[in-house]
């Protein structure tokens, strides 16, 4: 029985309501955006392990879309536009999209494309071999699963908290300067609030906090933060 998530981002209702109703009939778990506003904050609490995204959008396009939420996610991101010129599918990949499929289309393509992708992300072609783990103390950071391992506590991670862990981790008991968490998490620091930072820090404290994990990330005042071996609260 499937329960691979699969979040759509298309304005045109009816051809949203269709897709969702196909991929349902194959036990997929769907949600369709409702407020184009919020796209990024939707998906999050949806949690998709495959995103479907139509480039034509209300407000922002779904490039805008796409490097949004890249940041947040690593899964799957397969674009489905009524434009079909090559320069539209150029964009879509280098705005971080992995697949490109032209309007009208087959749904049995659709759904070739969703179970080719989820394998190679999730699944019997996913990669074994080389995965990325960061150790300090009693946690292990496995980069390409955006998960923090505390003993038998796993902790899933957003994008950019998996990025300011592994650079926490790789540099303790040294300080990373705010200056290289800003290069690391965004690529245009210009338009990147100061305050932005804080807030990614603070969640991060936040969620080892929440699994019991106790005075961890230190604020170094002037220079940036430091990542003390995990203690686990008693």
């Amino acid at each position: 029985m499937r329960n691979d998530r699969i979040f759509i981002v298309e304005d045109d209702r009816k051809i949203a309501q269709l897709l969702a109703e196909t991929l349902r009939k194959y036990q997929y778990d769907v949600a369709i955006v409702e407020d184009f506003e919020n796209v990024v904050e939707e998906c999050t609490e949806f949690d998709p392990q495959l995103i479907l995204l139509d480039i034509n959008l209300p407000s922002y396009d779904g490039y805008y879309w796409c490097r949004q939420l890249r940041q947040q996610t690593m899964c799957p991101i397969i674009f489905i536009s009524a434009r079909s010129g090559d320069m539209d599918q150029v964009f879509a990949l280098e705005n971080g999209g992995d697949d490109f499929i032209t309007k009208p289309f087959h749904y049995e393509i659709v759904l070739a494309k969703i179970r080719s992708h989820l394998r190679r992300a999730y699944g019997e072609y996913a990669p074994s071999q080389g995965e990325r783990i960061v150790k300090l103390g009693a946690l292990e950071l496995f980069i390409e699963r955006m998960e923090l391992h505390l003993r038998d506590e796993i902790i899933p991670l957003q994008k950019k908290e998996c990025v300011i862990m592994e650079l926490l981790m790789e540099a303790s008991p040294k300080v990373v300067s705010r200056e290289t968490l800003l290069e690391e998490l965004w690529d245009d620091q210009s338009f990147v609030d100061e305050n932005t930072l804080n807030v990614n820090m603070t969640r991060v404290r936040k969620k080892l906090v929440d699994y019991g994990v106790q005075s961890v990330v230190e604020t170094v005042r002037g220079s940036g933060y430091r990542l003390l071996p995990a203690q686990e609260e008693s």
